[in-house]
């Protein structure tokens, strides 16, 4: 499966939640979600454009590889997703599994979501408005596809972008945005 995905930059959810009302966009209760991102011991993710990660939704959890992007515009790149058992004892399980096997743990990224879900030209496609804390408020709007329909799910995804009138387009992860936050937080070492 592919994730067809882009990524915008919303100070202010009301108007676009209102335009996701009015598409007939059906929302979920708010959700934490905290997603544990680690690195492989064979190459830097960071490098080849890849993730993994173990994300926590409640009580349950999932464990995911994302691959490289594969165009310049969106955020469009495989994905494979695992359910887990539910419970804090197999998300910990599932890390010391990961670092059994060389990974490491890089950075935590949680943000608080609301998943609006509605159809557009044959695809399911989720809104997802998300805080991020200091990095920011978001929204993401995604379509998971077959990579035989990868070209129609694109372009529903930019009707839909053009639709709810959708500007502040930002290509990198949450884990790359909050990285970045904490290196210009992080002051220098002192020299002496």
């Amino acid at each position: 499966m592919l994730e067809v995905e882009m990524k915008f930059r919303v100070a202010d959810w009301t108007e676009i939640a209102a335009k996701l009302a009015a598409a007939g966009a059906v929302p979920e209760p708010m959700r934490e979600d905290t997603d544990h991102y680690f690195n492989a011991p064979d190459r830097d993710f960071a490098q080849t454009d890849e993730a993994v990660r173990l994300r926590r939704i409640g009580i349950q959890n999932y464990l995911t590889y994302k691959g490289p992007k594969i165009d310049t515009l969106t955020k469009s790149r495989p994905e494979i997703e695992l359910r887990l058992a539910d419970g804090a004892q197999v998300a910990a399980d599932s890390v010391r599994f990961l670092s059994s096997l060389g990974y490491r743990p890089v950075a935590v990224v949680s943000k608080m979501r609301q998943v609006f879900t509605f159809e557009r030209g044959g695809f399911p496609l989720s809104a997802c408005l998300d805080d991020v804390g200091a990095v920011g408020r978001y929204v993401e709007l995604e379509i998971l596809a077959d990579e035989s329909r990868y070209e129609a799910a694109r372009e529903v995804l930019l009707k839909a972008v053009a639709e709810f009138g959708l500007t502040d387009h930002e290509r990198r992860s949450y884990l790359r945005l909050l990285l970045e936050h904490s290196a210009m937080r992080t002051p220098a070492p002192k020299r002496n």
